[in-house]
């Protein structure tokens, strides 16, 4: 234990965020850090307790977490050597599961700490904001780059298609397992969501770029620019490659099927999103006047939604409906969402606070778009209708102005075509197919869900490949 008072010492401390007239002027990070004193007393309030339900997931019959951690994160652990100034020890026992604390120490909801014991009288520890540190003391003292270096090379080839989360996490382990990886990604960018999905106010893109080099610097080659399936075939990479891993995400976004779909302006959310951090990218971080006037419709009440909500306050728009098609939920837990559970309560994310701050409260429950109308061929408003069991209620339309509308309804799941391409099936529950040499990991195996659980699925199927190629070894021995 790090402290055995600590919890009592030390009253919880976020790390502080920037003022929101300060903050929306500009896309960079919103999210300040604590000094190293106050950090250290954070993870002094862990009191590494006799059942850690922080990475000790609890599941539904079906699979599905609904608190802890899913990547078995040893989080007692280095709370408590964060305390002890012991921090290249913390950083090892973080990475022994994490290959990606960068990304989830900014953009994890994480449910390690709602499910933490003290949350069952208080406010759990700072998990999140203390990953967070450990990682950036690693870059700052370069224990990164040695952390991913092989001891021998197996000889072994092995090609990864897609460079998200998962795909970032099945490379290094494989790399670090002594195999030769060549990772494939269609865009410009590597990264995959974290690059082009992600805000940059709350993940800023040098720090995509940073692992994207320590990819580099490991020994693993990185391929952009290429379609596989398109630019090169699925029968050259089987012939080129021992294994394939695909982890190309659940790219298949939800649409929505109304008149007036066709129009200009009506944007998927990550296709916007993409377009907003190639701006930032190309043109700087200041907040711009692209939308100065312009009113605009989210659809969807998500994680996303609120990314699409901060993104166009950023760019000057003149108001915004956000619409979520589900119910909203209660102010405080029901009697039976208990804790450990993850607590179904309603939350503001950061975009909304911003959105209510200049506009009000932008956002309504139990209601969905009905219908798009535009001049010119782009949309210039929308009728809006109040559900009931996510049906429209006749009577209940109303038209409000709608110059640009962005879709943040979801994925359907991934895009069958590639492995219609390789000739693959999923295998119930394992991130083999019933091709031997081709394996599945991430969203585009399991569906859409959190950065964690991408970098749990690719360390896991990255043993499952090595396992593989050990048989393999074996046989051709025999």
């Amino acid at each position: 234990m790090a402290d055995p008072k600590g919890f009592l010492k030390y009253p919880r401390k976020d790390n502080p965020m920037r003022p929101i007239m300060q903050r929306i002027k500009d896309f960079n990070v919103m999210e300040l850090d604590l000094g190293d004193t106050d950090r250290r007393q954070q993870a002094a309030r862990c009191m590494n307790c006799g059942i850690p339900f922080c990475h000790h997931g609890i599941f539904y019959s079906g699979g599905r977490a609904v608190s802890g951690c899913p990547n078995d994160n040893l989080i007692p652990e280095w709370n408590d050597l964060v305390y002890q100034q012991r921090d290249q020890q913390a950083f090892e026992r973080l990475t022994k599961t994490n290959y990606l604390p960068e990304m989830t120490g900014r953009v994890c909801p994480a449910p390690c700490e709602v499910s933490c014991v003290q949350a069952l009288n208080g406010p759990g520890i700072t998990i999140r904001n203390n990953e967070k540190f450990i990682i950036e003391q690693a870059f700052k003292n370069g224990w990164v780059v040695d952390s991913g270096k092989p001891l021998h090379r197996t000889g072994k080839k092995i090609a990864v298609i897609g460079s998200g989360p998962a795909g970032i996490s099945a490379a290094w382990r494989l790399n670090q397992l002594g195999h030769s990886v060549t990772i494939f990604e269609r865009d410009d960018r590597f990264g995959g969501l974290l690059m082009y999905g992600i805000p940059n106010m709350k993940l800023p893109k040098e720090i995509v770029e940073r692992r994207i080099n320590t990819l580099r610097k490991v020994g693993i080659e990185l391929v952009a620019n290429t379609e596989v399936g398109t630019d090169i075939s699925a029968a050259d990479l089987k012939e080129q490659f021992d294994r394939i891993v695909i982890c190309t995400g659940a790219r298949q976004a939800r649409d929505i099927d109304v008149s007036g779909r066709q129009l200009d302006g009506i944007y998927q959310a990550v296709d916007y999103l993409r377009l907003a951090t190639q701006s930032v990218i190309n043109d700087g971080v200041h907040a711009t006047t692209k939308l100065k006037g312009k009113h605009v419709l989210v659809l969807g009440g998500g994680d996303t939604g609120n990314d699409c909500i901060g993104t166009v306050i950023r760019q000057g728009c003149a108001g915004i409906t956000q619409l979520e098609i589900n119910p909203a939920l209660p102010h405080e837990r029901r009697p039976e969402n208990q804790w450990p559970e993850w607590p179904m309560v309603q939350k503001n994310g950061y975009g909304q606070k911003e959105a209510r701050t200049l506009f009000g409260d932008v956002t309504t429950y139990d209601a969905t778009a009905t219908a798009f109308f535009g001049k010119n061929g782009h949309v210039q408003e929308a009728e809006i209708s109040t559900v009931d069991h996510y049906k429209p209620i006749a009577g209940t339309q109303k038209q409000i102005k709608a110059d640009l509308v962005l879709l943040a309804m979801g994925f359907t799941g991934a895009e069958q075509w590639l492995f219609d391409e390789f000739g693959v099936i999923k295998k119930a529950h394992s991130y083999a197919t019933n091709d031997g040499q081709i394996f599945l990991a991430g969203d585009c195996r399991r569906g859409q869900s959190l950065v964690i659980w991408g970098i749990h699925e690719g360390r896991m199927c990255a043993e499952k490949v090595d396992a593989s190629l050990k048989i393999l070894a074996n046989t051709e021995t025999i």
